[in-house]
């Protein structure tokens, strides 16, 4: 993915790690479009930021997410790349039956049917371009899992299978898939998350990504450094030890 000259559409991008890229991509150079559910918030945004464009978007809802592809394409027929950016995370305790469904049905319709839904609508419009990117977004916690997040877990793990497989599908056309891999990051994913001392600066998570991004285009997977730990545990022979430190460090922050 080229770091500049682009149109690019990101739902999701009224707040955390999908504004600040939002605002990081603007700078650089290129025609951003941010998505999200409050009005009042894209416009304060735009206020702010002149050349940035919003549509309102509820990535939960179908309807809505076909209706914002068709203006974003209306008013830029220039987009080339998607970042399904827009995600929830919820903790659940499955040992307690009752409690856990709802949040757990939410997930996965904000995490995962989101971005299919969202690639579906933009799909045709991207394959007619002749430089285009898909950008998903899982999580170090696809590959190491959060105990207190099922959920959130098994929908980043399987945006991760779901890029691999774009990957191969989309070879050979003008469509590219990148994956960001984020660790744990100061954002208001959870509460409290943001003040996080164990998670990584939300601006220094932003400065690494565009580095990465500008030095290395041909990346597919965009991973800092922090994230590592959690991505490879399995292949350096010592899951069993991320897994621990990952939740014996979740459970030091809840205390």
């Amino acid at each position: 993915m080229r770091i500049n000259g682009n149109t690019i559409f990101i739902p999701g991008a009224s707040s955390g790690i999908g504004l600040a890229l939002a605002l990081r991509l603007h700078h650089a150079g290129n025609q951003v479009v941010i998505g999200g559910r409050r009005t009042e918030l894209l416009a304060d945004i735009a206020a702010q930021h002149p050349g940035i464009d919003t549509v309102r978007i509820d990535t939960t809802d179908a309807a809505s997410i076909a209706a914002a592809a068709h203006e974003v394409i209306a008013k830029h027929p220039e987009l080339n790349v998607l970042v399904a950016m827009a995600g929830i995370m919820r903790m659940e305790d499955w040992t307690t039956p009752g409690s856990f469904l709802e949040n757990a049905e939410a997930t996965v319709t904000t995490n995962l049917l989101g971005p299919i839904r969202l690639i579906s609508a933009l799909i045709e419009h991207l394959l007619g371009q002749p430089d285009a990117t898909i950008v998903t977004v899982s999580s170090g916690l696809a590959f190491a899992p959060l105990r207190v997040t099922p959920t959130y877990n098994a929908t980043k793990a399987a945006i991760h299978q779901l890029s691999e497989t774009l990957r191969l599908q989309f070879a050979g056309t003008s469509v590219s898939v990148v994956e960001l891999v984020p660790p744990s990051v100061q954002t208001e994913l959870m509460p409290g998350h943001q003040d996080d001392p164990l998670a990584l600066p939300l601006d220094e998570y932003i400065d690494e990504t565009m580095s990465i991004l500008e030095s290395q285009p041909d990346a597919t997977e965009v991973q800092v450094e922090r994230v590592k730990f959690l991505r490879y545990g399995e292949a350096r022979g010592d899951q069993a030890q991320v897994i621990a430190a990952l939740n014996g460090f979740a459970a030091h922050v809840r205390s």
